[in-house]
């Protein structure tokens, strides 16, 4: 007790913390009977390194500003749980000599220090490092160390696969099979690494015999591991579990989601479980709650597209639209455009299916179509709620379509999505769906496409000078390359080996003017409305990708595949 009050008091001789304020933290650690070093922190009254240095000098211990990741060996830290490392925030940093130096936020934990001797069955050299920086370190040298889904095949090796095939035959045993801790072990470690591999999505497909895990990495599926076919239906019940679905249902689809933390990061997981010829298949949505949603520069736009787009999101009224396939980031574009115009002063409501980011200050539905909470009838709920700017995430039918428009004619502004394939495609949808066209031609501002591409992994991309035959194929002449070659993917450690490291997006803006507003109060066909747009200044898909390709960013190859139904 001594020893804490001291910190308290140097803190306030140093004039870091107020004498009234550290009154306050040691009643909070009294009631939630914690130390006086995390109830500062939870009450934010002293940065972590003012603290760390207050423990270290009190203590007379070494103080470690900075812990250096890359250079704690692994199996230091295999011993210690986790649990107990974030607990107590403690961390084994390095030897020296017979002993093991460990990094402590607080100079007196008796009772982690002895434990510590017991786990690490060595002597115990404490230092002193700031909280945040302990925390960061855990999760970071945890997550480098944890299981890969491959390295864990091999430990069911030795389990007895016919054993447990045979245990698996009764439904009764499923549950118990599927708690056993290799079964939970492979399946972490599978979660693992797809985070630690950027991936999306992972596959658990059923064949007749093996079971085949694949992720989706930058939008393209990658196969990682092959369990044997007796642990198919043990990794399938863990995930039921896990996502709370009926493991003893098989015949019938069913959807999930698994809410989990992996290395400090929250992951929400969206499940999805489908009886195939050979088995449940699975499927696992991630969604890393954590991530930092993007801005409108990061998306892909630039120049005077981004500058049009600024304008647009600001307008008072009308509705805005992205287009393309499932999985081209249209509600990204979205949310980047909310989180731009989101302030105080304007009411913005959403109605999504699912909610992927929390928006602070965005009032978001979720649709669910068992209760008959549909997109239309979100939106006719959200109109009683005296919005300013409103969300739908996606067009699917005419209802949707006609509350939409009379929303953004009634002095609201729309943002929302379409599957099609390109800007001008999206007015033909709409009036195809039953909407009169003098309505679509005066509520829609703008109409803007996507694809992603993925980018070049810039450690290994490797530069060329193309063919003029390459170069026509393209649309392109040497005068167009303003870097004088293009360049292709190689491959390297950093990027898996697949020359690409990231996605970003290409995109085409169709504003409507007049002449546009004519065509389709007319109800012309989707590519004479392109060709107008063309003719006005519109930039298509295929030309913004080959813009991109030609400074460097993504490849040939890449900008093909994602435009190959757009021709020049």
């Amino acid at each position: 007790m001594s020893t804490r009050a001291s910190v308290g008091e140097l803190l306030v001789r140093r004039g870091v913390l107020g004498a009234e304020d550290l009154v306050r933290a040691q009643a909070l650690a009294a009631e939630r009977a914690t130390s006086l070093g995390e109830a500062l922190s939870t009450m934010e009254l002293v940065d972590d390194l003012s603290l760390a240095e207050a423990e270290a000098e009190v203590g007379k211990l070494p103080l470690e500003r900075e812990i250096r990741v890359a250079e704690i060996p692994e199996a230091i830290v295999r011993p210690v749980p986790i649990q107990f490392a974030k607990r107590y925030r403690v961390l084994p940093l390095r030897e020296d000599g017979e002993a093991v130096v460990v990094a402590f936020a607080e100079a007196e934990v008796a009772g982690a220090l002895h434990d510590l001797r017991v786990l690490l069955s060595r002597p115990v050299k404490p230092c002193v490092a700031p909280a945040n920086e302990i925390l960061r370190a855990i999760n970071e040298v945890y997550e480098r160390g944890s299981d890969r889904a491959d390295d864990l095949m091999e430990g069911l090796a030795d389990v007895g696969l016919d054993a447990l095939a045979h245990e698996l035959e009764e439904p009764k045993d499923l549950l118990d099979a599927a708690d056993e801790a290799p079964v939970i072990r492979l399946v972490n470690g599978i979660l693992f690494q797809a985070l630690k591999d950027r991936a999306s999505d992972v596959h658990i497909e059923p064949f007749e015999r093996e079971v085949q895990v694949r992720y989706r990495i930058d939008g393209v599926l990658y196969p990682v591991l092959t369990p044997p076919k007796a642990l198919q239906a043990p990794i399938t019940s863990r995930v039921k579990v896990m996502a709370g679905l009926d493991i003893a249902e098989k015949r019938l689809p069913q959807d999930g989601r698994i809410r989990i933390k992996i290395g400090g990061k929250d992951i929400d997981i969206r499940v999805s479980v489908l009886p195939t010829a050979f088995g449940e298949r699975v499927v696992l949505r991630l969604l890393d709650k954590s991530a930092v949603l993007l801005d409108l520069e990061e998306l892909g736009l630039d120049g005077e597209r981004l500058e049009d787009v600024k304008r647009l999101i600001r307008r008072p009224h009308g509705i805005l639209l992205v287009t393309g396939p499932t999985g081209s980031g249209k509600t990204t574009t979205l949310y980047a455009a909310l989180s731009r115009i989101n302030s105080r002063d304007i009411n913005i409501i959403t109605v999504e299916d699912p909610i992927e980011y929390q928006l602070l200050g965005i009032g978001q539905i979720q649709v669910n179509t068992k209760i008959d909470l549909t997109f239309a009838a979100g939106l006719r709920s959200i109109l009683r709620q005296d919005p300013d700017v409103i969300m739908v995430g996606e067009i699917r039918d005419a209802p949707t379509a006609d509350i939409a428009i009379q929303a953004s004619l009634t002095g609201h502004l729309v943002f929302s999505t379409l599957h099609t394939n390109d800007a001008a495609g999206a007015f033909t949808r709409l009036i195809e769906m039953g909407v009169e066209p003098f309505l679509v031609s005066s509520s829609i501002l703008a109409v803007a496409a996507q694809r992603l591409v993925r980018v070049l992994c810039r450690s290994c991309r490797e530069a060329y000078v193309p063919s003029a035959e390459a170069l026509r194929n393209l649309g392109l002449t040497a005068e167009d390359l303003p870097l004088g070659h293009l360049y292709r993917p190689v491959g390297c450690v950093k990027c898996m080996n697949t020359g690409y490291r990231g996605r970003t997006g290409i995109y085409e803006l169709l504003r409507v003017g007049e002449g546009i507003r004519n065509l389709i109060m007319r109800a012309v066909d989707a590519s004479t409305i392109k060709d107008e747009a063309r003719r006005r200044g519109m930039v298509t898909l295929r030309e913004d990708g080959v813009r991109k390709m030609a400074l460097g960013i993504t490849s040939a190859e890449e900008v093909l595949r994602a435009t190959q139904d757009d021709l020049i």
